[in-house]
C-alpha cells in the first residue's frame, strides 16, 4: 500500500536517505525543510513524480498547515540536532525542538493525518547503571536537548486518540554516509580524522555511545510505515545496533582501515554515557539492525576516496554548529 508522507527535516542527515527510499517503495513524499545544508541534498528526487517539497520554517503555522494537507503520515525528524548545536542558541533550539511541536501535531491531526511518527532520542534516559536500558525505565535527561525530546514524547502521547496513531522512536546516534552528510557525530568524526589526519582524539574513552547505521535508521521508519497502524500505536522503541565505548569505536575504525591509527586520549567533564537495549522492537515487530558500525566506517571511507564529499574537514555543510554560526541562526 502506498501512502502520502510528510517528512519534516527531510533534507537533513536521516531525511536525505529516507526520502529516496520511500519514493522507491511507491509512496508519495513531501518534505518540509529550510534546506540550510544545501538545495541539492535531494537532487536525486527532483524529477520524481511523487516527490514535492516546501522550503519553509517549521515554526510558521501557516507553512505547517500547508505541508500537512492530504497527508497519511507525518514523520517528524526536524530539530536542532544534538547538544552542541542546541547549546549554540538555546532559544532557537527551544523554539524548534519544543515550541513548534504541539502546533505541528495538532495541525497534522486536524488535516486528517492518520499516523504521527516522532524521532526522539536515546539520550532521554540519561546515565543509567542498568546493563539493559529498556523502554520502561524512567527518563532522566541531562540536557535541554534531551529534556525537550522527553517533553515532546509526553505531548504526543497526550494527543493520541482513536484514528490518530502515534509511534515514538528513540534512536541511537546515526552514522555512515548520506546525501546530506554529517561529520560531527562520533563514528563519522573518528573516521574522518583517521582518514584525513591519520590520528584520532578521544575525550573520555570509556564513555558509551550507542550508534546505528543510517541504512538501519531508514529501515526502521520504512518498517513501521509499512505495518498496520494499530500494531505500533502508542509504542515507544529504542533503535540501535550495539553499545560501544569511544575506545571500542576507535578500534573499529582502525580495523576497517587495517592500520594502527594514533589515538590521543583526553579526560573530560562530560558525564554522558549512554547505552540502550533494542530487544523490544525486535520482539514486538520483528525489526533488527542489519548493518554494523564497521559498515558505516567502510561506507564513509569509500565516500572520501570517491570524492563524494568536498573538503570534508572544513566544509561547513557537514558540521551543524559551524553551519548555524555561518548563517547566524
Amino acid at each position: 500500500m502506498s501512502y502520502n508522507i510528510l517528512i519534516t527535516g527531510g533534507a537533513g542527515y536521516v531525511g536525505s536517505a529516507l526520502v529516496p527510499e520511500l519514493l522507491k517503495q511507491g509512496h508519495k513524499v513531501r518534505v518540509l525543510d529550510l534546506f540550510i545544508y544545501g538545495d541539492d541534498v535531494l537532487k536525486c528526487c527532483e524529477d520524481h513524480p511523487n516527490y514535492s517539497f516546501i522550503k519553509g520554517d517549521l515554526r510558521d503555522i501557516e507553512t505547517v498547515k500547508k505541508a500537512v494537507q492530504n497527508i497519511d503520515y507525518t514523520v517528524h525528524l526536524a530539530c536542532i540536532s544534538n547538544d552542541p548545536s542546541f547549546e549554540l542558541n538555546p532559544n532557537l533550539g527551544k523554539s524548534i525542538n519544543l515550541d513548534s511541536f504541539l502546533p505541528l501535531v495538532r495541525a497534522s491531526k486536524d488535516a486528517g493525518c492518520k499516523h504521527f511518527i516522532y524521532a526522539s532520542s536515546s539520550s532521554v534516559y540519561g546515565v543509567k547503571e542498568e546493563e539493559n536500558v529498556t523502554e520502561n525505565l524512567s527518563l532522566e535527561p541531562l540536557t535541554d536537548y534531551s529534556i525537550f525530546k522527553a517533553q515532546c514524547e509526553e505531548i504526543l502521547e497526550s494527543e493520541r486518540e482513536p484514528g490518530f496513531y502515534t509511534t515514538i522512536i528513540r534512536p541511537s546516534t546515526v552514522c555512515g554516509y548520506a546525501p546530506r552528510q554529517r561529520l560531527d557525530v562520533i563514528v563519522n568524526i573518528l573516521t574522518s580524522h583517521a582518514y584525513h589526519n591519520n590520528k584520532m582524539k578521544i575525550y573520555g574513552g570509556t564513555k558509551k555511545r550507542p550508534n546505528i547505521h543510517i541504512k538501519d535508521m531508514v529501515r526502521t521508519y520504512s518498517h513501521i510505515i509499512n505495518l498496520d497502524h494499530q500494531l505500533v500505536d502508542g509504542k515507544i522503541y529504542n533503535v540501535g545496533y550495539e553499545n560501544h565505548s569511544l575506545d571500542q569505536l576507535a578500534n573499529i575504525v582502525c580495523e576497517v582501515m587495517q592500520k594502527d591509527i594514533p589515538i590521543e586520549h583526553f579526560s573530560t567533564d562530560d558525564l554522558r554515557s549512554y547505552h540502550i537495549s533494542s530487544q523490544y522492537i525486535k520482539d514486538d515487530i520483528g525489526f533488527e539492525a542489519e548493518f554494523t558500525i564497521g559498515d558505516a566506517v567502510h561506507d564513509l571511507i569509500n565516500a572520501f576516496k570517491q570524492s563524494l564529499l568536498t573538503d570534508a574537514m572544513n566544509n561547513t555543510l557537514y558540521y551543524n554548529v559551524k553551519r548555524m554560526q555561518e548563517l547566524k541562526l
